[in-house]
């Protein structure tokens, strides 16, 4: 095989192997999302359309990447519609923003994030099966691990190490994601989101990287409403 040869074999197995790495999904942890609905409809500019309920809700489940690359809207089967699921989901990932549509919040969250999960993530259906089942059967409701500590929502000022210590009790001391907001109305900062960290296979709880800096619209300080 002559010189020439040699190099087009050796470029064409490079094309290919570049092909095969740039559609393989780079991720090395699950952030599980979980939002308080009245936090929610007070941060936003637009009003809730429905009275919001005093609990953490789902907002999603998001390969994510330690290094600040997570990735988003990945080649997968188009969203369809999961009747068998509908009455679950309905519960613990509603649209807080607009109950009248819940689907297109699930649709939006397998696009931009379930689309890219993978083992043992198998398709659309055990994404969303997933969720229940860490939401409900796995102890992951932040509502019932905050009301166990007797941290219970009633718009007060909390201390944001309660919480913490509260939730680290239950996910084997790992550090969990918080994400504030200012309430449009009374400018008083308050907790919207908490974040819960697994590995890349969902069997052991991680310490979540990159917490909101100080100076970030979406920081905690250290104290907080709830």
């Amino acid at each position: 095989m002559g010189t020439g040869m040699i190099y087009m074999v050796m470029m064409v197995f490079s094309l290919i192997l570049l092909i095969l790495s740039s559609s393989t999904v780079g991720f090395d942890y699950y952030q599980f999302t979980q939002q308080y609905q009245p936090a929610v409809c007070n941060s936003n500019p637009t009003p809730c359309k429905d009275p919001p309920d005093k609990l953490f809700t789902v907002h999603g489940l998001w390969p994510s990447d330690s290094n600040g690359n997570d990735p988003k809207y990945c080649k997968a089967p188009p969203y369809q519609t999961m009747k068998i699921l509908e009455p679950h989901l309905v519960i613990i990932w509603p649209n807080v923003l607009n109950r009248n549509d819940h689907e297109v919040f699930w649709r939006k969250q397998w696009d931009k994030h379930g689309s890219c999960a993978s083992s043992p993530i198998q398709n659309q259906t055990h994404y969303f099966d997933t969720v229940i089942k860490m939401y409900t059967t796995q102890k992951q409701n932040v509502s019932e691990i905050l009301s166990k500590a007797n941290i219970k929502p009633g718009r007060k000022s909390r201390r944001l190490v309660d919480i913490e210590n509260a939730i680290r009790k239950v996910i084997n001391n790992m550090t969990p994601k918080f994400k504030c907001q200012k309430n449009t109305r009374t400018s008083l900062t308050e907790l919207v989101e908490v974040g819960l960290c697994s590995d890349s296979n969902l069997t052991q709880f991680i310490n979540c990287p990159h917490p909101f800096p100080q100076g970030s619209r979406y920081f905690c300080p250290t104290n907080i409403q709830y």
